[in-house]
């Protein structure tokens, strides 16, 4: 069997789809990386709600998925749309790293909570509203780039320090750069942060589906991502949206916190549901309909009012 696997050019999407290659070999599977380049790729000088957000990192690869030159293509899950085109499904979530943001700096003393007012670059709304939210003495500057490129930008200075997913400053072994670890009930994460997913068209072979599921799905992330997507795609929220939520398990139950912050961070509603992991993504859309009943349809309202109406997932 050969798996053609398609994927971003970045350093850290690149370790993704290796990753994903050397599970797939080990399980005797030949493999081939194509890299593709995407409109979030490409435009570099806009935040993701000037641009568009829905499919920005993923349309061209789907759309070699379509014709057969690429037979998976290899995510973030966090980057994903919460529900994709009929064409194309997601056969495999790899097993989640720790799911933190976290402060990274050249500057280790820094911290959130030290009082001191200082300039963070992120391009995320989510994490933005968060800092307005509970540290509003922080100013942000949108930043936008791989990792390297953040990382290019702190170095010339236009900011402090960058607020990021640990899952990619740890497989990109900077971890000596993170000046503190963020608080899940304060930073929780976008849907999906910390796991790759690997998407491929619904018309590949059931034979290659099975192969590439058995060799790289990790059963208990699956469950939780499953609960996460739900619940992103009942409150319609993308890149644009900051929409938060992490499943976690024990004892055969999920327990799923979710929410939705104002984009001034001045309002912010948190739920929490737990249930069995036989029916995940009804949990997560029970949670969604929870933040719903208390307000999260006024708050989607206002954001989609004052971001740009493409970026919105429909």
């Amino acid at each position: 069997m050969h798996i053609k696997i398609g994927t971003r050019g970045s350093k850290l999407a690149l370790w993704q789809a290796h990753y994903v290659e050397e599970m797939l070999r080990e399980g005797g599977v030949e493999t081939e990386v194509v890299i593709i380049e995407t409109k979030g790729d490409k435009i570099l000088n806009r935040a993701l709600s000037k641009i568009g957000s829905k499919g920005v990192f993923t349309q061209e690869l789907e759309d070699q998925l379509l014709d057969g030159s690429i037979d998976i293509a290899v995510h973030s899950a966090k980057d994903l749309q919460s529900q994709l085109d009929d064409a194309f499904e997601l056969i495999a979530f790899t097993e989640r790293e720790k799911a933190n943001d976290v402060l990274v700096s050249h500057n280790n003393e820094l911290s959130l909570k030290s009082g001191e007012s200082f300039v963070v670059g992120t391009s995320s709304t989510r994490r933005i509203a968060v800092l307005r939210h509970f540290y509003p003495h922080i100013q942000t500057v949108d930043m936008r780039g791989n990792l390297q490129t953040r990382l290019g930008k702190l170095n010339e200075g236009h900011c402090d320090a960058l607020l990021l997913a640990y899952a990619g400053v740890h497989r990109m072994k900077y971890d000596d750069k993170i000046a503190e670890h963020l608080l899940l009930d304060e930073f929780t994460p976008a849907v999906g942060q910390g796991s790759v997913a690997i998407e491929c068209a619904v018309n590949l072979s059931e034979e290659k589906k099975a192969m590439i599921k058995s060799l790289t799905n990790h059963a208990e992330t699956e469950t939780c991502l499953l609960a996460e997507r739900a619940f992103l795609k009942r409150l319609q929220g993308g890149c644009s949206i900051p929409v938060f939520g992490l499943a976690t398990l024990k004892d055969d139950q999920i327990n799923i916190t979710g929410g939705i912050i104002s984009l001034d961070g001045q309002e912010l509603i948190r739920r929490t549901e737990t249930g069995s992991i036989t029916f995940p993504e009804e949990l997560g859309t029970a949670l969604a309909n929870e933040l719903l009943d208390a307000g999260a349809d006024r708050i989607l309202a206002e954001i989609k009012s004052q971001v740009n109406v493409n970026s919105i997932e429909q």
